[in-house]
């Protein structure tokens, strides 16, 4: 039960971050991201992030 609201603090810490300006979505899954929609460049979730830092680390 504790899990739930520990999830339910970050999603709102989220939102009140986000109140001023939109949240990006993800450009692979577009789901939220972590970073305002004026982000220049790709932006990705935390997941997406991970994946993508998987495949380059193991790609050598």
């Amino acid at each position: 039960m504790r899990d739930e609201d520990e999830s339910d603090g970050s999603t709102g810490s989220g939102m009140e971050a986000g109140a001023s300006e939109a949240v990006a979505e993800c450009v692979l899954c577009r789901m939220p991201t972590e970073y305002p929609e004026s982000h220049k460049g790709s932006t990705l979730c935390p997941v997406c992030e991970w994946r993508e830092a998987e495949r380059a680390a193991c790609s050598g």
